[in-house]
C-alpha cells in the first residue's frame, strides 16, 4: 500500500481540482453548476426497512392560470420539463421595457430551445389583442415567446411569491404597482436558477450563457 501512495495521492489531488474545475463558470465552455435560488426546506422520508431519508424540498413556481396574447388560456403545462425567462412588463412603458424587450429578442433569437414568459403588470391596458400587437413588433412565435395577462392580483402574486421578482407586500390592488428590470431564469422543474438586469446588455450575456448550461442539466 504504501508503494501505492505516491500514485493515489497525485490522483486524488487532480480529481479534486477537475470537479472545482467543472463547477465554475469557464469561457471555453466547461460546465458550470447554477445555485437553486429561493426557501428550501427538508423533508423526512421514512423507508419500509426503517431507515430515514432526507430530501431537500426547493421552491418551485406555483400553478397558474393567465391568458395569452391569442386569447387562450396557459398554465403551468405550457412549460413543464422546458427551460425558460420570466419577466414583467407593460406595453405602454416608455422607460425600461422597450429595452428589456429588445434584450429578450436577443435571448429568444440565440436560444431557440428556451420559451419566453412576459407577464403585464397592467392588465387593465393590456389586453390580449394588445399584447398581440405587441409581439408582432418582435415577429414573436407564440409558442415560444408568450405574453400574459389576466387577473392583476393573480398576476402579482405569482411575480411576488412565484418568481420572487419584488419584495415589497402588495394586494394587487388599484395602487399597487411592479416594476422591476429582472428576469428570471427557470429550471425544467421550476425552480429559480438566476436573475440578470434585462436593461443590462452584459447580463443579457451571461443569461444566454447559462442557459446552455442550464440545458445540458
Amino acid at each position: 500500500m504504501k508503494k501505492l501512495l505516491p500514485f493515489i495521492l497525485p490522483l486524488i489531488l487532480l480529481l479534486g481540482l477537475g470537479w472545482m474545475f467543472l463547477q465554475t463558470k469557464n469561457k471555453n465552455g466547461v460546465y458550470k453548476q447554477l445555485p437553486i435560488l429561493g426557501n428550501h426546506q427538508l423533508d423526512t422520508l421514512k423507508n419500509q426497512d426503517g431507515s430515514v431519508k432526507i430530501d431537500t424540498l426547493f421552491h418551485t413556481i406555483p400553478q397558474f392560470n393567465l391568458m395569452n396574447q391569442y386569447g387562450k388560456l396557459v398554465s403551468n403545462e405550457a412549460v413543464k420539463g422546458r427551460v425558460y425567462v420570466a419577466d414583467y412588463f407593460f406595453t405602454t412603458c416608455q422607460s425600461i421595457c422597450p429595452i428589456m424587450s429588445k434584450q429578450l429578442d436577443r435571448v429568444y433569437k440565440a436560444r431557440p430551445e428556451v420559451m419566453i414568459l412576459s407577464h403585464t403588470v397592467d392588465p387593465e391596458t393590456d389586453s390580449s389583442a394588445q399584447l398581440l400587437r405587441y409581439s408582432e413588433k418582435f415577429k414573436a412565435d407564440g409558442r415560444r415567446w408568450i405574453f400574459l395577462t389576466g387577473n392583476k392580483p393573480e398576476l402579482y402574486e405569482l411575480a411576488r411569491k412565484g418568481y420572487l421578482l419584488d419584495a415589497r407586500e402588495g394586494d394587487g390592488g388599484a395602487e399597487d404597482f411592479i416594476h422591476t428590470q429582472n428576469f428570471a431564469l427557470i429550471d425544467k422543474k421550476g425552480r429559480i436558477r438566476g436573475y440578470y438586469d434585462g436593461t443590462d446588455s452584459t447580463a443579457v450575456n451571461e443569461l444566454i450563457t447559462d442557459i446552455g448550461f442550464l440545458l445540458q442539466e
